[in-house]
């Protein structure tokens, strides 16, 4: 009995002992630190992150690229030709008398970069030809407030309130011209030029000494070419303070410049309608010529006027000038 009981203890104390051993390992396994797992452990970690990172990036950049589109903010072609070259094209096209295509490059130069005071002027200037007087004003108003001494602003802007017949605010702009002009001197515009157009708004009120005096002040600047409106102009404003000789010599210098401008610088019909201005002047000249009892130097004037309506074959004219004639041969 007693040999059986120490065995079954024996096996007990053996069966403990293997229990202890195989649970021992087990344990181990478990808790023993290893290295190279924790390091592809964080490896994986920075791998993950730089993914996540990139589509946020991603993500952020596609909505900023819709959002761009969504407001209309996207490069267009205006911008890669650029302004200065639309700019060009549309002074050309209003130069030959294209409006709408002018206006078209013009929108597009003012659309593509900072615009600057010239391309509002050109501009307004186009409107004014299209007869859109809102826009115009609009656009010269635009270009004063880049340049408060833009001369040529000034001076468009005096033409088209001459148009709208608002003489008296044409005046104001033409004087801002003239003294922003003395300033700063333009090359497309000229003193000569500016005296000739306030001589002429003041023609039109019936100012009749302003109008001498600016015309004269325009004849006598070295700036700039002479315009026989600007003679004929003059002798208008002779003629209505009962200057007839001065007048006379007006017209005289008014036919003397169409002669030479007309020499072979005009298409024909140009030079038709050249010689139709020639022709009136030779008949108003006849008419002063006849106030002041000189009938032989007006039937001369009136013979000048008939050989050129008999060039033109205006028929209506030489009849006209047939009958005036024979009244004072009589």
């Amino acid at each position: 009995m007693k040999k059986q009981a120490s065995t079954k203890k024996t096996t007990v104390k053996k069966t403990t002992r293997a229990a202890a051993r195989n649970e021992i390992p087990r344990t181990s396994a478990r808790t023993k630190f290893n290295p190279w797992s924790l390091s592809i452990y964080v490896y994986w970690f920075i791998i993950l992150f730089f993914i996540a990172a990139t589509f946020y990036i991603l993500g952020r950049s596609h909505g900023i690229l819709n959002q761009r589109q969504t407001d209309n903010v996207e490069i267009t072609e205006e911008a890669l030709i650029g302004g200065a070259q639309y700019y060009e094209s549309g002074r050309e096209k209003l130069l030959a008398g294209n409006v709408d295509e002018a206006l078209a490059d013009l929108n597009a130069a003012i659309a593509a970069e900072n615009p600057t005071p010239e391309m509002y002027v050109l501009r307004g200037e186009a409107y004014m030809l299209s007869g859109n007087y809102a826009a115009s004003e609009s656009d010269f108003n635009r270009a004063l407030e880049i340049s408060p001494t833009s001369s040529m602003a000034f001076y468009d802007r005096a033409l088209l309130h001459a148009r709208m017949e608002n003489y008296d605010m044409a005046l104001d702009d033409i004087n801002n011209a003239m003294a922003a002009a003395a300033q700063e001197s333009n090359s497309v515009l000229a003193m000569r030029d500016l005296y000739a157009k306030r001589g002429q708004l003041n023609l039109w009120i019936k100012n009749w000494d302003g109008a001498i005096a600016d015309y004269t002040n325009s004849l006598a600047r070295p700036d700039g070419m002479v315009n026989y409106n600007v003679y004929a102009e003059r002798a208008e404003a002779y003629t209505a303070v009962g200057q007839y000789s001065s007048a006379i010599e007006d017209y005289a210098s008014a036919i003397r410049v169409i002669s030479e401008q007309i020499q072979g610088k005009y298409t024909a019909e140009e030079r038709e309608s050249l010689s139709s201005r020639a022709m009136s002047y030779f008949e108003r000249s006849a008419a002063l010529n006849v106030q002041i009892g000189n009938g032989t130097a007006a039937m001369s004037d009136l013979d000048s006027a008939r050989t050129i309506a008999v060039a033109l074959g205006d028929n209506d004219s030489v009849l006209r000038i047939d009958g005036l004639m024979s009244s004072l041969a009589e």
